[in-house]
């Protein structure tokens, strides 16, 4: 008998490692089936809050905010892109040269739970920014994107022009980080489990299958 986990997958639009959990994760999902059901929601997280509407030069934001030297960024982004591959999602480096805020695409996340198309949209979301280099707080790419997956094009515009989702959303980032989250990925199983990283599929599979076990 199968067995339904809550998974509440902390994480940011901007975070590679992220997308790279989330491939895992669902990886993972799909080799346990018959076994476990996943009732699967992504939680925000901003790795840059303060970000200003035009973004910021990527190589500038690393070495301001990690120290990070161009030699340990390319090696840094020549790992991300052999994971993403491995896992089948694409990381075109060459097309991502800005960090971007992501509130807005949070927003739009918390609407698209209640619309039951969080996971496509989140998954459309990782695949502009990091595979086609777009910026995920441009209206104009949340509303397209919102349409592609089968959302209201029209309600997610209205969604983004007002403040709507905004105080939710900050309710949620603040839970997290009271409870201890300073960096993402995190997935939390059932509200008591924590995996944290970007870990590889076969890690998610024995933590799920283990947690099912003992329900």
């Amino acid at each position: 008998m199968s067995k339904t986990l809550t998974i509440d997958f902390v994480s940011d639009i901007s975070c590679p490692w992220c997308a790279i959990g989330l491939q895992s994760l669902l990886q993972a999902v799909d080799a346990l089936q018959g076994e476990v059901v996943p009732d699967l929601h992504f939680q925000p997280f901003e790795l840059n809050p303060a970000m200003g509407p035009q973004g910021q030069d990527i190589g500038e934001h690393l070495h301001e905010k990690y120290g990070a030297t161009p030699e340990q960024s390319r090696q840094t982004r020549e790992a991300i892109v052999a994971r993403g591959a491995a896992l089948g999602f694409t990381f075109r480096m060459d097309q991502r040269s800005r960090i971007y805020n992501t509130f807005d695409a949070h927003r739009l996340l918390h609407w698209a739970e209640e619309e039951g198309r969080q996971l496509p949209l989140k998954q459309a979301l990782f695949a502009a920014y990091f595979t086609e280099g777009e910026n995920p707080g441009s209206h104009e790419v949340l509303v397209r994107l919102a349409g592609a997956v089968g959302l209201d094009a029209d309600a997610a515009r209205e969604v983004l022009a007002s403040n709507r989702y905004a105080e939710a959303v900050r309710g949620r980032e603040q839970f997290y980080q009271r409870q201890g989250i300073h960096a993402v990925p995190a997935v939390i199983i059932n509200g008591r489990h924590l995996i944290q990283g970007g870990q590889p599929p076969e890690v998610f599979e024995r933590a799920l299958q283990q947690i099912a076990t003992e329900m």
